[in-house]
C-alpha cells in the first residue's frame, strides 16, 4: 500500500520542508534497524536535513499517511500520522520539536487508518480532522490469494470487511470529540484511501468526497448545522459510467476550468482509467475523462496519487498522477502490465482538453516507479511549484521543477483570525487586468496517503509588466476580502480582516524575455 509524504514549514522560516512517513518491518523477522517518520529541513540552498531525532519524531510505527494543519492556532502547524494499529498527533511546540499529544487529544483512531484531513467542518474557527479507514486487517487474519497458484499475491479488498471514515470535532482546549455517528458519517461499508475538501455547491460549507477500494465513492454534502447528507450516487461520482465500483485510491478536487466550481480527480486500478468527474453546477458531475484525454493514457495505470496543479504557470491547472502496480508478480499474469509504471503529467489545454505530456518533460518523468504518495511545493522560492513522491520498500524522488517561472505567477499564505489560522477552506478568487479568471481553496489532505503545501499558487503566463490582480477572499468564518492593483511575481500574505500583511518578490532567475519585461 505504500505511505505518504506532507510538505509542511513546520518552523516558520518560508522555507517548504518535508515529512516522510514509513512502514516498519513485521516483528519476528530480525535483523533490520528501525524505521520512523522522516522530516527533512530545508535549508533554503537546495538541500535539506534530517532533524527527525532532535525534532522528536523517531516514533516507530506502521506509518501510512498524513495531513498538516494549526489545530490549536498557535501559529505553527502539527502532524497527524495515520498508521496501522493507531494513528499519532504531533504538537508543533513553535521552538523545532514536536509533542505526542495523541492520548490526552482522544484522536488515536485505531484499526487501520489510510488519508487524513483537517478542515473546519462547522466554522467555528477550529480546525476539525477526518480520517480514512480501509478493512479490517491483521497479520492473524491475513489471507491467501495468488496469481499463479504458487505464489502468495495480494488479496483484493472485497475478501475483508470495511471500517468507517472517523470524524473528530475540535473542543478547542487541546481535545477532540469523535463525532462520526452524529454527523452522519458512519458506514462500516467505506474502504475509503483518498479524501478531497470540496465546496462543490459552494455555501460556504466544506464537503467531503472519499474515494473508496471497491466500494462506491461518497461524497458528504455539508448540511451547514454540524451534519452531512451522502449524496455520491445522485450526484454521479459513486460509480463508473458503467454502473460499477472502481478502486479509488487518490484524489482531488480544483478548478481546472475556470468555472468557479471545484471539480473532482480520482486515480483507479489497472483497466479502470482516472476519472475526471466536471462539476456542472447544478448539484451533478459528469465523468468527462474520455473525452478530456486522461481516460485513454491511464488506462493500463494503477494510479495512488494524483492532484490539479499548475506546472508551467499558464494559468490552467494541470493533472499529474504516480502510479505503480500492487502485485509484484503481476506480469506473469499480463505481460502487457510491470509492476513499477511512468508517472503521468497531462497538462490543461484550456478547453477542456488535457494532453499527455510525460514524456516531454525530462528524463525524470520516464523512469519507472512502484509509486504511491505525491505531493507538490515550491522547494525553492523560484515560483514554480516541484514535486515529492513515494515508492513501495524504494527511495524518494524530489523533482524540482525548471523553467516554469518564465512565467508570471502570485503564491499567496492565507492568515485567519476569525477563521482558522491556516485559513483552509479559504476560496480565492483571482482576475487579472488581462482577463484571467481562476479560483482556488485552501485545503489540507488530497492526493494519497499525503499533502501538498498549504499556500496557493496561481500561474498567471506569459509576462506582462502592466499586469494587475485582483483578488476576492471568502473566508470560512464568512467574511468577504476584496484586494486590488497586486503586482505579479510576487509571495504574498493575507491576513483575514486586514489584507496583505507581507509581500515578497518571488527569488527566481528570470530568462532574457522576462529581463527585458521587469
Amino acid at each position: 500500500m505504500g505511505s505518504g509524504v506532507c510538505f509542511i514549514d513546520y518552523n516558520n522560516d518560508g522555507w517548504q520542508d518535508i515529512l516522510f512517513v514509513n512502514s516498519m518491518d513485521w516483528p519476528g523477522h530480525g535483523g533490520r534497524t528501525k524505521s520512523y517518520p522522516a522530516l527533512y529541513r530545508n535549508n533554503g540552498n537546495g538541500t535539506f536535513t534530517n532533524v527527525t531525532k532532535q525534532a522528536g519524531l523517531d516514533v516507530q510505527m506502521y506509518g501510512m499517511g498524513c495531513a498538516v494543519g494549526d489545530y490549536n492556532n498557535d501559529g505553527y502547524d502539527d502532524i497527524y500520522i495515520t498508521a496501522l494499529g493507531h494513528n499519532y498527533l504531533f504538537r508543533n511546540n513553535g521552538n523545532g520539536t514536536f509533542t505526542n499529544v495523541t492520548k490526552q487529544a482522544g484522536v488515536g483512531s485505531g484499526g487501520w487508518s489510510t488519508s487524513a484531513a483537517w478542515f473546519d467542518y462547522n466554522n467555528d474557527g477550529k480546525l476539525d480532522l477526518v480520517v480514512d479507514h480501509y478493512v479490517h486487517w491483521s497479520v492473524k487474519s491475513d489471507k491467501w490469494c495468488s496469481l499463479d497458484g504458487v505464489h502468495k499475491s495480494y488479496c483484493t479488498p472485497e475478501l475483508y470487511k470495511g471500517e468507517s471514515i472517523s470524524l473528530y470535532r475540535n473542543n478547542g482546549n487541546g481535545t477532540f470529540t469523535n463525532v462520526t455517528k452524529q454527523a452522519g458519517l458512519y458506514d462500516s461499508n467505506d474502504k475509503a484511501l483518498g479524501v478531497a475538501l470540496v465546496d462543490y455547491n459552494n455555501d460556504g460549507c466544506i464537503d467531503l468526497f472519499i474515494t473508496n477500494d471497491t466500494e462506491p465513492n461518497r461524497l458528504y454534502r455539508n448540511n451547514c448545522n454540524g451534519t452531512f447528507t451522502e449524496v455520491g450516487f445522485a450526484a454521479g461520482v459513486a460509480y463508473s459510467s458503467s454502473g460499477k465500483a472502481r478502486a479509488g485510491m487518490g484524489t482531488d478536487s480544483g478548478d481546472y476550468n475556470g468555472s468557479g466550481l471545484q471539480s473532482l480527480i480520482v486515480g483507479n486500478f489497472t483497466h479502470e482509467s482516472m476519472s475526471l468527474y466536471r462539476n456542472e453546477g447544478n448539484g451533478l458531475f459528469t465523468n468527462v475523462a474520455g473525452s478530456a484525454g486522461i481516460a485513454g493514457p491511464s488506462a493500463n495505470s494503477l494510479t495512488f496519487g494524483t492532484f490539479f496543479f499548475d506546472y508551467n504557470l499558464d494559468g490552467r491547472p494541470d493533472i499529474f498522477a504516480i502510479n505503480g502496480h500492487v502485485d509484484d508478480d503481476i506480469s506473469v499474469l499480463d505481460p502487457s502490465l510491470s509492476y513499477a509504471e511512468q508517472p503521468l503529467l497531462f497538462e490543461n489545454m484550456g478547453n477542456g482538453k488535457f494532453k499527455d505530456v510525460s514524456n516531454d518533460v525530462g528524463p525524470a518523468f520516464k523512469e519507472k516507479l512502484v509509486g504511491r504518495g505525491a505531493a507538490y511545493g515550491d522547494i525553492d522560492n523560484n515560483g514554480d511549484l516541484d514535486l515529492v513522491v513515494t515508492t513501495s520498500n524504494g527511495a524518494a524522488r524530489l523533482w524540482r521543477n525548471d523553467g516554469a517561472n518564465e512565467n508570471d505567477m502570485l503564491e499567496i499564505k492565507t492568515v485567519g483570525t476569525r477563521s482558522n489560522r491556516d485559513g483552509i477552506g479559504a476560496k480565492v478568487f483571482l482576475t487579472t487586468s488581462t482577463g484571467q479568471h481562476m479560483s482556488e481553496m485552501v485545503k489540507s489532505g488530497s492526493s494519497y496517503l499525503s499533502q501538498s503545501e498549504l499556500r496557493l499558487t496561481f500561474g498567471l503566463g506569459k509576462p506582462d509588466p502592466s499586469k494587475r490582480i485582483s483578488l476576492k477572499i471568502l473566508w470560512p468564518a464568512g467574511d468577504v476580502q476584496i484586494l486590488k492593483n497586486i503586482r505579479p511575481d510576487q509571495f504574498i500574505t493575507v491576513e483575514e480582516g486586514k489584507g496583505i500583511i507581507s509581500d515578497k518578490p518571488i527569488h527566481f532567475v528570470l530568462n532574457t524575455a522576462k529581463k527585458q519585461l521587469h
